[in-house]
Order: C-alpha cells, then structure tokens, then sequence
C-alpha cells in the first residue's frame, strides 16, 4: 500500500512538474519568436514607408504615370483654351468697333488654330479625346460677351485676353519644363512664344484704350 501511495505522488508530481514547466516555457518571453512576431507585425508597414519614399524620390513608373496624366490633361486644357480664344476672336472681329481689338481677335483665330493643329497629333499620341468645344468656364464668357457692343465689348474682351493669356504663359512655360514628352516640349515651347507675343500685344491695345486690366 504504501509503494502504490509512493508512486502515486510521484506520478502526481511529475505531471504537476510537466505542466507548471509547459506553462512558464508558453508565457515566458522568447527573444527570436518575439523579435520574429514584432518584425512580421511592422515589415507590411515599413514596406509602405519605403515605397513612398521610392515614389517620392525617383520611382522611374510611378514618376512616369504621374507625368503622363499631367500631360494628359495639360493637353485636354490647351485644346479647350485654344478652341476658346478661337471663338472669342471670331466674335471680336463681328463686335467690336476698334481695329485693333479687331485685329487682336483675327491673330486669335489664325494662331490659335495653328497651335491646335499642332497639338492635336500629341493628343492622338496621348489617347486624349478632342473636346467639343471650350470649356464651362469659358462658354460663360462667352454669353457675356455677346451681350455687349461697342466700348463695352472691347473692355471687358480686353480683360478676359490679358487675365488668359498671363495664365496660359504660365501653363505653357511650366508644362515645358516638366514634360519628358519630346513633341510636347517642343510644342508647348512654341507656344509659349506665341503666347508671350499675343500678352505683349493685349497689354498695348489695353494701355491705349485706358483699360485697367483685372488680376
């Protein structure tokens, strides 16, 4: 009796050993596992970090798909604007009743449409679709416009060309640094000089008939 309560404990004992002993092994911190786990819970995160850092600081096919939308709808505006100055023009040679401003408008249409068809074998390249027309913004100058005559039109075109042309230089100048698209370089720094010729131009008409140019 007494070697069966003998063994007894001493198999109670070692099954108490066993499990205390699995138990601390389970809780206690181990460096590799812990070191391993911490290191799967952050990589997901640090590998964002240094694909945004990759992007920001020369990723070659994410810089690039950035620089062809901006192409992209650099080129969509130009033809808006340009289809825009065109129809402005027209309608400055059937309104207004100065020569100039006249002659301003006719540039505006010849120009405009060579700048165009300039443009239109890069957009085609682009995949770009031809607009309609101009854009919202300028069918609503537009309307303004051919609700006046005389002084009154010539001011207020007077002003719409100054304010687009100062903005479109601006495009067009930063479009041609950025671009790595070699026929749209060189379009855009064409374009840029027709541009800068048509600000000079407006500036002189607008200091002759006293027109304070808005900002």
């Amino acid at each position: 009796m007494i070697s069966k309560r003998i063994c007894s404990k001493l198999l109670l004992g070692s099954a108490s050993m066993l499990l205390a002993s699995a138990t601390a092994f389970a809780q206690a911190p181990s460096g590799g596992a812990s070191g391993g786990s911490m290191q799967q819970q952050q990589s997901p995160q640090t590998q964002m970090q240094q694909q945004s850092q990759a992007d920001a600081t020369g990723n070659p096919a994410a810089n690039g798909m950035q620089q062809n939308m901006a192409d992209r709808a650099f080129v969509k505006k130009a033809l808006e604007g340009g289809e825009a100055e065109i129809q402005l023009g027209q309608l400055a040679q059937q309104k207004s009743q100065s020569e100039d401003v006249k002659q301003f408008g006719q540039k505006m249409v010849q120009d405009h449409t060579q700048l165009g068809e300039q443009m239109k074998p890069i957009a085609q390249q682009l995949g770009v679709k031809p607009p309609d027309g101009p854009s919202k913004k300028d069918k609503e100058l537009m309307t303004k416009l051919q609700a006046l005559s005389g002084p009154q039109f010539d001011e207020a075109y007077i002003q719409a060309m100054v304010k687009d042309h100062k903005k479109d230089l601006n495009d067009f100048k930063d479009e041609a640094q950025t671009t790595q698209n070699p026929a749209l370089k060189q379009a855009t720094q064409q374009g840029s000089t027709v541009i800068s010729q048509h600000l000079q131009a407006i500036e002189q008409i607008a200091q002759s008939h006293s027109v304070t140019a808005s900002k």
